[in-house]
């Protein structure tokens, strides 16, 4: 669990974006695009899930992307290289279902570009046709492009403030290909929960097959404690073990984005009394 490389992606005036490679020979061993780790930095911290966005199984690393910005990923973002985590558990998750749908779009933004990456990657190994939108509010904080537009056929970047790429929304962008018509088979979205609700919102008028990776807050990652369970078809999901992607269009996003704010007022306690 020894940090062996840290590297700041992206830092902006409060937003900073750290990839740590971290050694673990089994968790790199059993990994596949889609899975995820729960991580603790100390023994009285908290468990946190982080998207497993890389493995190398020939030295037994594993890579993590995450933003600074509650408590527990800003003691992370302290460690360094030698340092070790608490512990980690994984991967967990279901893998994506990866197959040959011939034309996928695929919808992330911010830290979810990197969450995306693995995913992208083995699609187009299955040899289907990306389109990749990915999105930012500033350039500053804009990751993986170069990963991303090696594995692209066509690839759009958006920017909120108009910075880099196109100003505006994925979901524009994802708005105006299906409107002039481009193929796609299926749409996978990973990011902010507006941009995902909003992605599904397009491809469910168009009828297109989408999954949404949801990043639900979660405790002990077996689905015991239930603090990512989730209500898609009308059904209880726990992220955890029957995620974390789900089909975009039976995901009820109003509950779910109501679940996602539950500890905001604890957090910000938890900030001021820390931070001042």
């Amino acid at each position: 669990m020894k940090i062996i490389d840290k590297k700041i992606l992206a830092q902006s005036e409060k937003v900073r974006i750290v990839l740590l490679k971290i050694k673990n020979k089994l968790i790199a061993d059993k990994f596949l695009p889609g899975q995820f780790v729960i991580v603790m930095v100390s023994k009285q911290g908290e468990r946190i899930p982080l998207t497993i966005v890389d493995a190398d199984k020939k030295n037994g690393v594993i890579v993590i992307v995450f933003q600074e910005i509650g408590f527990t990923t800003k003691l992370l973002g302290k460690l360094n290289i030698g340092d070790s985590l608490y512990t980690i558990v994984g991967p967990l998750g279901n893998a994506t279902e990866i197959k040959k749908y011939e034309n996928v779009i695929m919808v992330a933004g911010g830290v979810g570009i990197a969450e995306m990456f693995p995913v992208a990657r083995a699609f187009k190994e299955a040899g289907n046709k990306l389109v990749n939108i990915i999105g930012v509010r500033t350039k500053e904080l804009l990751i993986f492009e170069k990963e991303i537009s090696k594995i692209s056929n066509k690839m759009f970047i958006t920017t909120d403030d108009g910075s880099y790429g196109e100003q505006g929304f994925t979901t524009d962008i994802l708005s105006r290909l299906l409107s002039k018509g481009l193929a796609c088979d299926l749409v996978y979205t990973v990011g902010p929960i507006p941009m995902m609700r909003r992605v599904a919102e397009i491809t469910k008028s168009f009828k297109i097959k989408t999954v949404a990776s949801l990043n639900a807050l979660m405790v002990d990652g077996s689905g015991m404690c239930g603090s990512c369970r989730v209500r898609v078809g009308g059904e209880v999901k726990f992220s955890c073990i029957d995620g974390p992607e789900f089909d975009a269009h039976l995901v009820n996003w109003e509950e779910f984005d109501k679940r996602s704010r539950v500890y905001f007022e604890k957090e910000h306690i938890c900030k001021r009394l820390i931070y001042g």
